[in-house]
């Protein structure tokens, strides 16, 4: 069986989930379902980053102990899971015994090799972002302070600290993403990590004495580990390191895809391949770093009150109908503007009526035309076939996308055939055709219907609950949902009885005041 493993980052516990933890997850998600539906043995991952000053910070403002900080607002994360329905394999938290076992064979592994060495850091810190900063990266703020270019604040400090060799391995970086050309994606956040790299790295500072919430150091009891050192590890911790012949990290290591945003790029395409390396471990097959969202053309933010809770978006516009809608308007890793009434039109526009109207009045007319059953069909036309044939070839035009994570493109595919199978039906007239030709009625019935099964199996990763629904309106067996199913042999039975239709996707009405 081919295998495939992809991560979400994990994502930080001081503060509630918003919508770029759902964009991330929902992405991930549709990946591993339509890898799932594809034949491969899937591993998904996701869970939370629980240490660091940040979490100790908020932790100590919400009057709680760290661990029970993390507990709480971990389950949030959890929850959201369920929520978005994902089908995610593992959640894993850096807080439990085996990825700080992880942690502290990596941080061994790479002493033994030489790549970290005691020295004292001096320089500037943020902890908003967890990260540090050169002087020539920052601006001048107001008082006098210095501005990272997230936008955090930054603090001098100075400390003992452990370092990694990073300064050594900028001509090797350099070399592998010549040779490995799609490691980072979109190709323009590649030309940003390249142009960093080129640049020249200093040593990392990978220990911090000053706090004490993070996962000890190795036999030296007053540091912890640097966040970002602890919180990569967490991708090979779940299957199974430090234990490199544990079935799952001989089937799923390296990941095929880590699934960022583009805040954090820096530290997945840098640190992370240059740890592995170091370590003498294999580096994942590909960092694909996605945009950031806007809430009606404006940045959102806490402090201007716009941040968007998915779960409200669920409540008011529907589960699957969000997950559409998320990985439809924009094209996967450019920024993305959030408004309602682009939310509404493609509700409206794309889902009941062009997706939801088709399946409702083919299926409405075979309901009561031809005896709730799938209709018998005789000898295709080149008006039939110039349907059927581009329908069949959707999944590979749609394979393609999907590995280079165009979900969009994809969802463009699917509703080119959509529209085609629309003015199929209104060219064709098969109410007209009842009583001239019932035969040729029933001929067009089932291409629509044979449509609408490859549309639905084909958008299950999108949206699995309602094309569940239409897959058992349309009478198609569980075990026939897969994409091998797509193949010549599983198409519709011709006298299969079908169950009365249902409306698949209600319009959107604004609820009145």
């Amino acid at each position: 069986m081919k295998h495939y493993y992809l991560t979400t980052p994990i994502y930080y516990v001081n503060d509630a989930p918003h919508i770029g933890h759902a964009y991330t997850s929902i992405a991930c998600d549709v990946l591993a379902r339509f890898k799932r539906l594809d034949g491969y043995d899937v591993m998904f991952l996701t869970g939370t980053d629980e240490h660091g000053q940040k979490v100790a910070k908020s932790a100590v403002a919400a009057g709680m102990e760290p661990q029970a900080f993390t507990d709480k607002v971990s389950q949030n994360f959890r929850d959201l899971t369920k929520a978005l329905n994902l089908s995610n394999d593992d959640f894993i938290r850096t807080t439990e015994t085996r990825h700080k076992t992880a942690c502290q064979a990596l941080w061994e592994e790479l002493k033994k090799r030489g790549e970290i060495y005691l020295g004292k850091y001096a320089g500037w810190y943020a902890v908003r972002d967890e990260a540090y900063y050169g002087e020539d990266e920052l601006k001048d703020g107001p008082g006098g302070k210095k501005i990272a270019p997230s936008g955090a604040e930054c603090e001098w400090v100075e400390e003992p600290s452990y370092f990694f060799k990073l300064s050594a391995w900028g001509d090797r970086l350099l070399e592998f993403y010549e040779k490995n050309s799609e490691f980072i994606l979109p190709l323009t956040r590649r030309n940003e990590v390249v142009s960093f790299v080129k640049s020249g790295m200093r040593d990392l500072s990978v220990s911090r004495t000053a706090l004490s919430w993070g996962v000890p150091v190795p036999n030296e009891p007053k540091h912890v580990m640097y966040v970002w050192l602890d919180a990569l590890t967490n991708y090979i911790t779940a299957p199974g390191y430090p234990d490199v012949s544990a079935p799952n990290y001989k089937k799923f290591w390296p990941a095929d895809l880590h699934m960022v945003g583009k805040d954090i790029l820096r530290f997945h395409a840098i640190y992370w391949p240059a740890f592995l390396m170091a370590a003498g471990l294999e580096v994942p097959k590909r960092i694909f770093a996605h945009g950031w969202w806007t809430n009606e053309g404006q940045k959102i933010s806490k402090s201007l009150g716009n941040v968007i809770d998915p779960y409200e978006l669920i409540k008011t516009y529907g589960l699957d109908q969000t997950r559409y809608f998320l990985m439809r308007e924009v094209p996967f890793g450019n920024d993305g503007d959030f408004s309602r009434a682009a939310m509404i039109r493609r509700i409206n526009g794309e889902l009941a009526n062009d997706l939801g109207n088709l399946a409702q009045r083919s299926l409405s007319m075979i309901n009561k035309n031809c005896g709730a059953q799938v209709p018998a069909h005789g000898k295709f036309t080149e008006s039939d076939d110039a349907l059927l044939d581009p329908t069949r070839d959707l999944y590979e035009k749609m394979a393609l996308h999907m590995e280079a994570q165009s979900f969009n493109k994809a969802l463009d595919d699917i509703w080119q055939i959509i529209g085609d199978a629309n003015r199929y039906v209104d060219a064709q007239a098969p109410w007209g055709l009842k009583k001239t030709d019932p035969a040729r009625m029933g001929t067009v019935l089932y291409v629509v219907a044979e449509t609408l099964r490859h549309v639905a199996i084909l958008l299950q990763p999108f949206m699995p609950d309602i094309m569940g629904k239409l897959l058992d309106q349309l009478a198609v067996p569980k075990d026939a949902w897969a994409f091998a199913c797509l193949e010549p042999g599983h198409e519709l039975k011709p006298g299969t009885p079908l169950p009365a239709p249902e409306g698949v996707f209600p319009r959107y009405v604004e609820p009145t005041a």
